[in-house]
């Protein structure tokens, strides 16, 4: 197995220019070269890019219950593997595993499950790598259920989460909660001592609700548009404080179903790139076509690009990051430098993991992923290994 790679006549997208026709090269896992000029050093594998290839950081989806047959809430190591072995296809390379409102004993064994598996698993470079966990639910808003069971939806039970968070070996990286039944903030209060991201989100809160929480210490917005309370131009609520609390990092479900094109382009133009992260909120069914799935042990069909319960509530999505990026650029005609902010460096920044990930830089870890000019993924490589390439015809 190659343990260094040498990329050559790339475009190295960095964090706040493009490095046209460079070098990169990659070490064990790491990258230790970046340069206009190509190295004197000997590496094992060169690649050679074609005109117009763009090497970004490779992409972090912190929200994605599943995909390709596999959901997390099955909470076996089948499921992980599944989900880790074909995320590099879509050019995510990490992602946190992320679980759905149910009983106690399900969530229980879904957070044990993904510690377990991260353990035995740490040293795969072939996969993509699993970040920890993002709970959501059940402690949200049976008002803003959405496609979360709302039979299991309660109110914060702080005895009942830090024994999760020990089933889960610590790895809970971001908690969705509704404020509004979050009395006196006292979960939000143990959320920022155990240092878990709080995210608001499935809340039907009033936007000073919204920002007494940011106050508090909540700074994510989970899936903006979807299962919070609607923006009205004399009541902005959850939407109208998330567009314009510059403390609230919010993700966004760039398929243009979740959210139509022109409230994509709002959300741009209100954050800007350094405060978006693009999402999946995937399900088992990406990736299998259409049919009868399961979700959160709900039954959902999915015809085309929706995913739908049978009361016609969106549940999750199919969408692939690599199509979520190519829609991103056609509505805001966004720069590559702000597509690796909203696909990679804001996620790391966020879990605090950007000493590592995030962005091209000597040092950091070899996740990476090239793009041609139009927006189709070329390729991924996991630390420092190539796990994804696209075959071209005229190749």
């Amino acid at each position: 197995m190659s343990s260094s790679l040498l990329l050559s006549n790339i475009h190295i997208v960095t964090k706040n220019k493009i490095i046209a026709n460079g070098f990169v090269g990659l070490r064990d896992g790491k990258i230790d070269y970046i340069s206009t000029s190509p190295p004197t050093g000997n590496y094992e594998k060169v690649y050679i890019s074609r005109e117009n290839f763009y090497l970004l950081p490779g992409m972090i989806d912190i929200h994605i219950h599943g995909g390709y047959g596999a959901d997390v809430m099955d909470a076996t190591s089948e499921a992980m593997n599944t989900l880790a072995d074909n995320l590099p296809s879509e050019g995510t390379t990490s992602f946190l595993a992320t679980t759905i409102t149910q009983n106690h004993q399900e969530i229980e064994q879904a957070l044990s499950n993904v510690a377990q598996w991260k353990q035995s698993n740490e040293q795969a470079g072939s996969q993509a790598q699993c970040l920890g966990i993002h709970l959501e639910g059940p402690f949200i808003s049976k008002d803003m259920a959405g496609a979360q069971p709302a039979n299991w939806i309660q109110q914060p039970d702080l005895s009942l989460f830090e024994r999760w968070l020990d089933a889960s070996a610590q790895l809970i990286r971001i908690v969705t909660f509704a404020p509004e039944e979050d009395h006196d903030f006292a979960f939000l209060s143990l959320l920022q001592e155990k240092n878990i991201i709080p995210s608001i989100g499935h809340t039907n809160a009033h936007h000073d609700m919204i920002e007494l929480a940011a106050k508090h210490g909540a700074r994510h917005i989970t899936h903006l548009y979807n299962a919070i309370s609607s923006f009205q131009h004399r009541e902005p609520n959850a939407v109208g404080a998330a567009l314009t609390n510059e403390n609230l990092y919010t993700e966004l479900i760039t398929d243009g179903i979740h959210s139509h094109p022109l409230a994509i382009k709002l959300a741009y133009l209100a954050k800007g790139s350094d405060r978006l992260m693009m999402i999946t909120d995937s399900m088992r069914a990406k990736g299998l076509g259409n049919g009868t799935y399961e979700f959160g042990g709900q039954t959902v069909t999915v015809s085309g690009e929706k995913a739908l319960l049978a009361d016609g509530t969106l549940a999750g999505s199919i969408l692939r990051m690599k199509d979520g990026v190519k829609r991103m650029k056609q509505i805001t005609h966004c720069e590559w430098t702000e597509i690796a902010k909203m696909t990679s460096t804001n996620a790391a920044i966020q879990l605090g993991l950007d000493q590592k990930l995030g962005s091209i830089e000597v040092g950091k870890q070899a996740d990476l992923v090239i793009w041609d000019e139009s927006g189709e993924l070329m390729m991924t490589i996991c630390r420092g290994q190539i796990v994804f390439e696209k075959k071209e015809a005229n190749h």
